[in-house]
């Protein structure tokens, strides 16, 4: 997908330097206005790739995965579990996600 994206931005790019140029040379009406639309779709191609292929959460589905992993945590401890075990196992898991993460790149 990155391809894409850059295939837009250089489109993009083109497309206003298309409409400085056709501007300057001449004014002519139907050749700015066509970089013009060509620029336009290469913007909206630019925003839509890069908003499908976002990789970063929202910070406010990881508040809700955090407290849905508290509230099993809590679960466990009330149905007997030593909390101090519990609360350890749950940080050993991320501190292995993180670092699974990290190498992956």
């Amino acid at each position: 997908m990155s391809w894409f994206r850059g295939g837009a931005a250089v489109v993009w790019v083109a497309g206003i330097a298309g409409m400085i140029v056709s501007s300057v040379n001449g004014n002519n009406n139907g050749w700015v206005v066509t970089c013009g639309c060509i620029t336009a779709v290469a913007a909206i191609c630019l925003f839509s790739a890069t908003a499908a292929t976002r990789r970063d959460r929202i910070d406010v589905f990881e508040d809700a995965d955090a407290e849905r992993l508290e509230d099993r945590v809590q679960a466990l401890i009330n149905d007997g579990a030593d909390e101090t075990a519990v609360r350890d196992l749950v940080r050993d898991a991320l501190r292995l996600a993180r670092n699974r993460g990290a190498t992956r790149g």
